[in-house]
């Protein structure tokens, strides 16, 4: 016994030993980036490596763990009832993200004076809806699912290559051993291109203080000073609300312990889809079950947007105050369809121009579109950080309301007996 407890204090401590060299490297480069500004810029690369071979990883994590985990199940019919949970669960927290973000704009309106003079900005190309809802769904080849421009089709290919080594044998089939293998090999090599994660942190953020640390007027300030905190505190207490909803007696404390990787990574990253690995991992051994974790983390790296819902809310809220426009509660169901829409349900679909600023440019401010549409999209640039890591990290918490729907109320408790839960 206390060899064990001697292990998992060591582990423990490596664990937390890693994550003050990240936090470290975020702060140490924040201050460079601040300080030295074209050195901030120079060092650029250095994160963007990290950051590419991320993504060169998750286009094939992603499609052995979603296609995986449907091929070696027993029921078919619970891959479908782990979909709709997390969907709907996707919706439900992004309704409640963005009542609580205009309710905040109201209390703290981003721009108190309109305006006077705003510089217009040509629209950049843009998808149709025809071609949005074709997007959606698909690619017009193979070759191109294998970009993380396309990880709304990816999921939906790997959702069906999946039932398909179901029905071809799921587990015990080659292919069926063969993604189960090719899932492990794909989390070891994440667990080797972490370690160089503190040197692309302080790249990173010495590059991001490098260019926005001077940019920021008064309004875009106020922005700042409305969406930071309320990120923070919606960290704070809507996740653990959520996992005790989830997860009931020790959820809450558990969660606590797990959260800090997928908090810095997303944060120092800027990626939904470059935590998915994170996320997988930290499920895993809260207790989660590997098929619920390995489909919810891809899908809530693309349609988990309660980050995306605050945006969508400031930037509304944001331009009508900068045009003179009143930004009144009678617009809160139409500014709330929008951001569930904008940030769920588009979030992930390629097709060309920044999706979301275009539908919130058109919808809420059809003859001021070139005026609206650059605002939109320098609040979107600076939120980004924040609104990654609520988005990101809210995808492992998503897995414990998941997992109450698919085993039951007591799963976690079935967790620790078992010793899973850690």
């Amino acid at each position: 016994m206390s060899n064990k407890a001697s292990l998992d204090k060591n582990t423990i401590k490596k664990n937390y030993a890693f994550l003050a060299l990240m936090i470290g490297g975020m702060v140490l480069g924040a201050i460079v980036g601040m300080l030295f500004p074209s050195f901030g810029h120079a060092i650029k690369p250095l994160g963007t490596v990290f950051i590419n071979m991320m993504f060169c990883v998750v286009v094939p994590l992603v499609f052995a763990s979603i296609a995986g985990s449907i091929a070696n199940m027993s029921s078919r019919g619970r891959a479908g009832k782990i979909m709709g949970a997390s969907i709907g669960i996707f919706v439900v927290t992004g309704i409640i993200a963005a009542i609580i973000m205009f309710a905040a704009v109201k209390l703290f309106p981003p721009v108190l004076e309109p305006w006077q003079n705003m510089a217009t900005e040509e629209m950049g190309e843009y998808a149709t809806i025809s071609d949005m809802i074709v997007n959606f769904f698909t690619t017009d080849d193979f070759v191109g699912l294998l970009s993380r421009k396309a990880m709304l089709p990816l999921i939906v290919f790997s959702i069906l290559f999946g039932f398909a080594t179901n029905l071809a044998g799921g587990a015990e089939s080659e292919v069926g051993k063969f993604l189960d293998s090719l899932t492990k090999v794909m989390m070891n090599f994440i667990n080797i291109i972490t370690k160089y994660a503190p040197i692309a942190f302080f790249a990173i953020f010495a590059d991001l203080l490098a260019t926005y640390g001077s940019a920021v007027t008064e309004s875009y300030g106020r922005a700042m000073m409305i969406y930071y905190p309320l990120c923070l505190i919606y960290l704070v207490t809507a996740f653990p609300l959520y996992a005790w909803i989830g997860g009931g007696k020790g959820a809450v404390k558990l969660m606590l312990r797990h959260l800090p990787r997928p908090v810095i990574t997303s944060l120092g990253t800027c990626s939904s889809v470059a935590t998915i690995p994170i996320n997988v991992e930290e499920a895993n051994e809260t207790g989660i079950n590997p098929d619920i974790s390995q489909m919810v983390c891809p899908l809530g790296a693309t349609m988990h947007m309660d980050g995306g819902c605050f945006s969508c809310v400031l930037k509304i809220g944001f331009v009508l105050g900068a045009l003179g426009q009143d930004f009144s509660w009678s617009m809160l169901p139409m500014v709330v369809l929008v951001a569930v829409l904008s940030s769920v349900g588009c979030s992930g679909v390629p097709g060309g121009g920044y999706i979301g600023e275009y539908i919130i440019a058109t919808i809420f401010f059809p003859a001021q579109v070139e005026v609206a549409f650059p605002i939109l999209v320098a609040i979107g640039n600076l939120v980004d950080p924040p609104g990654t890591m609520i988005n990101a990290s809210g995808d492992y918490v998503v897995c414990y309301m998941v997992s109450r729907i698919v085993d039951g109320k007591n799963w976690l408790q079935k967790a620790f007996a078992e010793g899973r839960a850690k």
